[in-house]
């Protein structure tokens, strides 16, 4: 195997040029005025469709360990 000589080239896990795309993406995408409407278009359009994603929801959390303490910690600091 080929000695990696930049950090940066690192690919998997730790992609750091995939989460550098991603990231710039996303800062665009909210820079574009666009997440109101998004956000609308993803809400459930029927009350079974909402059943089914608060279903998928309990189904998701019944395998999960819970949440990250540290998670809640930096919502509340940015509070």
């Amino acid at each position: 195997m080929k000695p990696v000589d930049d950090a940066k080239t690192v690919q998997g896990e730790g992609d750091y040029k995939s989460a550098e795309k991603y990231d710039e993406s996303a800062q665009s995408f909210v820079k574009s005025g666009k997440v109101a409407g998004a956000a609308q278009r993803a809400k459930p359009g029927t009350p079974r469709e909402a059943q089914e994603l608060e279903d998928a929801e309990r189904e998701g959390l019944s395998h999960s360990k819970g949440e990250d303490p540290g998670v809640k910690r930096e919502a509340q600091a940015k509070r």
